[in-house]
C-alpha cells in the first residue's frame, strides 16, 4: 500500500496528510484460487490490471487514512470474489399455453378498440 494526499473532504488537512490509498497487489500474490479462477480475474478485472500483472485499487473516500485502508481491501476482496465466480448458466423457457392465449385475447381487444376508431362511410 502506498499513500499519498487525497481530494475531496477534510478541510484543511487535505493538503498536508496522506490519507488516499493507492492498492497494489500482484495476482500470483493471491492465494486460494486456482489458475482458472486467475485466468477469470484477469479477463474480468482487465481495467486494473497493469503490464507486471499487479491488480491496482485506490481508496479515498474518507478523511482518515486507517478508514481508506480498510475500504480499500474491502474493495479488493469484493472485486476478486465477483470476478472469480462463475455466472449460473440460463434456462431458456417457453411461454405457457395461458400465456399465449392470454396475449392473443390482448391483442383482439386493442385490434377492437382501433377498429372502433375508424371514421364510417355511408
Amino acid at each position: 500500500m502506498k499513500f499519498a494526499r487525497s481530494g475531496g473532504k477534510g478541510g484543511q488537512n487535505v493538503n498536508k496528510v496522506n490519507t488516499k490509498v493507492h492498492l497494489v497487489m500482484p495476482l500470483s500474490a493471491i492465494k486460494g484460487i486456482t489458475e482458472d479462477e486467475r485466468i477469470r480475474l484477469r479477463q474480468k478485472l482487465s481495467a486494473l490490471i497493469n503490464r507486471n500483472d499487479e491488480l491496482f485499487l485506490d481508496a479515498d473516500d474518507e478523511r482518515f487514512q486507517g478508514k481508506n485502508r480498510s475500504i480499500a481491501l474491502e474493495r479488493l476482496e469484493n472485486r476478486i470474489a465477483a470476478a472469480v465466480k462463475i455466472p449460473k448458466k440460463r434456462i431458456k423457457t417457453k411461454p405457457t399455453k395461458a400465456a399465449k392465449e392470454r396475449k392473443l385475447k390482448l391483442k383482439k381487444i386493442r385490434s377492437e378498440i382501433k377498429k372502433n376508431r375508424r371514421k364510417i362511410f355511408l
